[in-house]
């Protein structure tokens, strides 16, 4: 996963709602998420430090397009977790 910037843009960070062991939880009550610039950021933190990213949302919520194309090219470090 790369990481880039356009001419005016400076990297910012985003903190998940919880972490506790090797997985950091990002809790949306939502009825659809798609890949936001948190989600991203926290996705290309995931996959840099090893750990999971855990997005714990209804089961009536729907994944947008971008954000599936997110979690096929993190790999397994970023799953879906209903409540």
């Amino acid at each position: 996963m790369e990481f880039r910037n356009t001419r005016h843009q400076i990297a910012r960070s985003a903190m998940p709602d919880a972490e506790a062991f090797n997985k950091m939880y990002l809790i949306k009550n939502v009825s659809k998420l798609r890949a936001t610039y948190q989600i991203r950021l926290l996705a290309f933190r995931a996959v840099e430090k090893k750990t999971k990213l855990i997005l714990r949302v209804p089961v009536s919520c729907e994944f947008d397009r971008s954000l599936d194309e997110l979690i096929k090219t993190c790999g397994k470090s970023v799953l879906r977790e209903n409540y």
